[in-house]
């Protein structure tokens, strides 16, 4: 699970209190000590006492790259404690997993990240503490969630996403399975009812071939998608009608999508027949019946 789901349950708050200090170890309105170099995991050391109640950021190091604005993505290295004022265990890092993380610095993270991030920039560390104060009211009866210590090392900004798959058309297709391209950022249309009988192997075709970076497998994807069941014309997601590209961990996906898009360069537009072995098997999921043959038609608008 992703470091920053820690984090989620806190919502947003409206405060955050702050200090800065460009000094390797500095200690600010919560009393946490950070040392070690931007690049390594760092040395958290904490009060003694009750853990803090009130959520703070501090800036351990400025960075001197570019700067971040609300909106961004950015790529972190993490590490996350529990404060609770025994253990104060570490939750994780992302320097033992050697997998950095994206967060959107969006109202979807609470306030104090919010402004925090935008108070670094590229090569800088953040200490930023979440107490219970950042839990969105509503949720004000729930048992209060144990104060969380996060520092983030900013590496760099996610690219933004294309808009939509840019670059020629090939032509290629899979029997049985249609697709229209309308051109432009129009969504392209997917029919699957066919009485062909579709392959035991996985098939991926290049409707539109883009001029982007090759998709690796450790890299997390920003697409676009419509998904329909083999035969029946049956659709059980979409992303396009959404309105939301969707963006995740490629290794976090069904084995047909791990498989069908590393390698597929950044700009492309896809159509992929995924078999029950490399989709859901024997498990039925909500609108996918078991062992069913599942096609994608996919744009790949950002990789990282």
């Amino acid at each position: 699970m992703p470091l920053i789901l820690f984090a989620a349950a806190c919502g947003s708050d409206d405060s955050a209190s702050t200090g800065a200090s460009g000094a390797p170890a500095a200690a600010g309105a919560s009393g946490v000590k950070v040392t070690g170099n931007v690049g390594g995991k760092p040395t958290v050391t904490f009060p003694s006492g009750t853990p803090a109640t009130k959520s703070s950021y501090e800036v351990i190091q400025p960075g001197a790259g570019n700067g971040i604005k609300s909106g961004d993505r950015v790529i972190v290295n993490l590490t996350v404690y529990n404060w609770d004022g025994k253990g104060n265990a570490v939750q994780g890092s992302s320097y033992d997993t050697k997998k950095p993380e994206t967060i959107a610095v969006n109202e979807q993270i609470p306030q104090v990240l919010q402004e925090g991030f935008t108070k670094v920039k590229h090569g800088g560390r953040l200490l930023a503490v979440l107490a219970s104060d950042s839990a969105p009211q509503q949720q004000a009866t729930a048992p209060a969630e144990a104060t969380k210590v996060f520092v983030f090392d900013v590496v760099g900004t996610a690219p933004a996403p294309l808009k939509a798959a840019t670059g020629k058309e090939t032509g290629e297709s899979i029997k049985g399975v249609k697709v229209e391209n309308p051109g432009g950022e129009k969504p392209p249309t997917l029919s699957t009812k066919t009485k062909e009988k579709p392959s035991d192997k996985l098939v991926v075709k290049t409707l539109i071939q883009g001029t982007g970076a090759k998709v690796q497998p450790g890299q997390t994807l920003t697409v676009n998608y419509t998904g329909k069941i083999w035969g029946t014309d049956k659709q059980f997601d979409s992303s396009w009608e959404r309105g939301q590209p969707a963006e995740f961990p490629l290794g976090n996906v069904i084995q047909g999508w791990q498989q069908g898009l590393a390698g597929v360069p950044v700009g492309s537009r896809v159509v992929m027949s995924i078999p029950p072995a490399l989709g859901y098997g024997d498990q039925a999921q909500q609108g996918i019946p078991a062992k069913s043959t599942l096609v994608f038609v996919v744009d790949v608008l950002a990789a990282y």
